[in-house]
């Protein structure tokens, strides 16, 4: 008989921020039985659990909720590619080789520039070629391949005249010591190399940060689920189950599937979909779907979908169009090079042409003066142009709270005109507030207290919080039960008292969220709770509309909260019990209208709008998904810095136009002195370097 295989679990950890957060997991996981080993991986907010094989997720995530975690679970096969990055470490290997490589050549350089005579010098430039050539046959492939995909396709691209200018001056310094000449410029070319090799890497490691929000929604559908078989309950593979079967959900535990309630009753936190922030009741024939959290009751669903066909993975499918449509904004320097690399080749083909006729067909000297044309005007410093500024602004931005993750989030934050928010979690802490404590006795606190302590609900675990912080004390209730999708209830002095729904307890539902007390029969009376703002975002909605901004709230939530919050913040445009696709519709739509949106969320209901938008940002709090799905990460809770960042945005976007001015400038001057044959490739190498610099200099003054 074969050994059992031991468990490996991952869960997301969506509030851990920090080392402390990393040693209270992994020790609270360390001591919990059955665990063998656990690892927390805090830039991709994971733990990678091996466990024995009867351990299960339900089990470690409430684990981790008893010590205020909240987790879910992940199916680690969907993520196993992202896991990998076989790209990244590969242009690292490249560019560790292009600099070994560049310092040993530029080593015997220095012996060739002071003075090494014919023999000794000879030999430095064999030396040397033996060296550069092969470490640029494999360092800068990333280029040559780039180059070569767009030449097959009769394009042109910035890799071409970046190849071009490595391979001239490779190839012509091999003809120059072949030929016994005194000048090589190998060491040019491994710089050259070198340098944009480091370049395309920070670019990798940004691109590998926004890794894709489509993969991160499939990891959250749960991958098992338990089906009913008569009286048995099995564990099987979301993939096994088919329409009609019967399913499982204890409390605590996620929808496996879409499906309708057939036993059992709970309530449902929907806040995970669609934003909504008051669990809502499930009784029979209620309709669920996957992704939403079941909270107080077991129940049996009949599944209608399962796997590809739920609405969490249509979900999924719908934020993989929308970043596939917002990868093809053309950054402005690809649009400049678009322009730019033809010209540099006609250019370096002319004064070949014209130099062999001039000369008399030195094909020699025609070919050299060809080379240094082509490097002086080697697009390094328009390929700087944009990564400079953007470098400056983002750490400009990141001492003010925020990440940048994309390469062309600040030109298009530049264009924005139109912001879209969301509500929960977004413009509020998502956590409800009791606003109403002073209207009832200490008796009254005591016996809420008592009743809310013995449920997960959360606006019981929020009346718990705030009753506990002003010192009061839970009265002895005894028979303390919890009614699945209604309520607590039990008995204080030999009379029945309940906390929970209106309809429960004999009460008329408010317009405002709330939960109701009943001691005896007595009439019963409502906790109120308000969803706090969020620090800064009163300044920053009244920034962003005085830029002349047009601003607009959805939400998920129903319209009496909603229409509050648009009065308080002062939205004329506001939406309620928006789905997710609905969202995405309306960012879609405006987009159509030829407005430039920018979409501000926190859930998984706003992924599919965030990556539909022209530009995104998401708090540090939010869902795992909806901050991969934003090019703009809010680090802190203040957001009064969105309004800092359009602003700086703009600047940014003024002085990469400078900085095309800067490397046109440039050319104009310097490939007139490479034409009339003034520069050789070595000047011409450091001139590329002189333009290279000033371009990083005029990005410096963003900071």
């Amino acid at each position: 008989m074969s050994e059992p295989v031991e468990a490996r679990i991952m869960l997301s950890l969506p509030q851990i921020h920090c080392a402390a957060c990393i040693s209270a997991v992994e020790r609270e996981l360390a001591r919990t039985a059955g665990v063998k080993s656990a690892r927390v991986n805090l830039t991709l907010k994971r733990v990678s659990i091996e466990a024995e094989p009867d351990t299960t997720a339900e089990d470690m995530v409430r684990v981790l909720a008893g010590i205020g975690y909240e987790a879910h679970e992940l199916d680690a096969g969907t993520l196993r590619a992202t896991e990998t990055d076989k790209r990244g470490r590969d242009l690292l290997m490249r560019l560790a080789v292009a600099g070994f490589a560049a310092m040993n050549v530029m080593m015997l350089s220095v012996a060739v520039w002071a003075g090494a005579q014919e023999t000794t010098r000879e030999l430095f430039h064999w030396v040397s070629a033996a060296i550069a050539l092969p470490a640029i046959a494999f360092s800068a492939q990333p280029f040559f391949r780039s180059a070569w995909a767009m030449l097959k396709v009769r394009h042109l691209n910035m890799d071409v005249p970046i190849s071009l200018a490595i391979l001239l001056a490779s190839a012509m310094s091999f003809y120059e010591i072949t030929q016994g000449g005194e000048h090589a410029y190998f060491d040019a070319a491994l710089s050259l190399t070198f340098f944009l090799l480091a370049g395309r890497y920070l670019d990798h490691r940004t691109r590998a940060i926004a890794r894709s929000a489509a993969e991160e929604l499939a990891a959250l559908e749960v991958p098992r689920a338990e089906r009913i078989i008569g009286e048995t309950v099995e564990t099987i593979a979301i993939a096994e189950l088919a329409v009609g079967d019967l399913v499982r959900v204890k409390p605590g535990g996620r929808m496996p599937v879409d499906g309708v309630v057939t036993d059992g009753q709970s309530e449902l936190d929907r806040s995970l979909l669609t934003g909504e922030t008051v669990p809502v009741f499930a009784g029979l024939d209620t309709v669920v779907s996957a992704g939403e959290v079941n909270l107080t009751g077991p129940l049996t669903i009949r599944v209608t979908a399962a796997g590809e066909d739920t609405s969490l993975h249509r979900m999924a499918d719908l934020v993989a169009m929308a970043e596939s449509s917002k990868n093809r904004y053309t950054s402005l320097a690809d649009k400049a090079a678009g322009i730019y690399a033809p010209g540099v080749h006609l250019l370096a083909l002319l004064a070949f042409i014209g130099w062999l006729f001039v000369s008399g067909g030195d094909i020699r000297l025609s070919l050299n003066i060809a080379v240094a044309v082509l490097i002086i005007t080697c697009p390094c410093a328009l390929g700087l142009a944009v990564p400079a500024v953007t470098t400056a602004a983002s750490g400009r931005l990141f001492r003010k709270g925020m990440l940048i993750k994309d390469s062309t989030a600040l030109e298009r934050l530049a264009e924005v005109d139109t912001v879209v928010f969301d509500k929960t979690g977004t413009l509020t802490q998502g956590q409800p507030e009791l606003t109403n404590m002073g209207d009832f006795t200490r008796t009254d606190l005591e016996i809420a207290l008592a009743l809310a302590e013995a449920s997960a609900h959360p606006l019981a675990v929020s009346l718990a919080h705030a009753t506990t912080t002003a010192g009061t004390k839970p009265a002895k209730i005894s028979d303390l039960r919890e009614m699945p999708g209604y309520g607590i209830q039990g008995l204080w002095k030999s009379k029945p008292v309940r906390l929970g729904r209106a309809t429960w307890v004999g009460a008329k539902a408010g317009a405002q969220t709330a939960t109701y007390l009943q001691i005896g029969n007595a009439a019963p009376r409502a906790f109120t709770f308000n969803d706090r703002l969020r620090e800064g975002a009163p300044e920053a909605v009244a920034a962003l509309k005085a830029q002349g901004m047009s601003l607009v709230l959805i939400s998920g939530d129903g319209p009496a909260a909603v229409q509050d919050m648009a009065n308080r913040l002062g939205f004329d445009d506001w939406t309620a019990e928006a789905l997710p696709q609905e969202k995405a519709a309306r960012v879609k739509a405006l987009s159509e209208e030829g407005a430039k949106v920018l979409m501000v969320g926190d859930g998984l209901n706003d992924t599919a709008a965030l990556a539909a938008a022209h530009v995104s940002i998401s708090p540090a709090t939010a869902l795992d998904a909806a901050r991969v799905a934003s090019d703009i990460v809010l680090l802190g809770h203040d957001m009064s810095p969105m309004a800092d960042a359009t602003i700086i945005a703009r600047k940014a976007t003024k002085r990469i136009l400078e900085n095309f001015g800067v490397a046109a400038g440039y050319n104009m001057i310097a490939v007139p002195i490479a034409l009339l044959g003034f520069a050789t490739p070595l000047m011409a190498a450091l001139a590329m370097s002189a333009s290279s610099i000033t371009v990083s200099l005029n990005a410096l003054r963003l900071r």
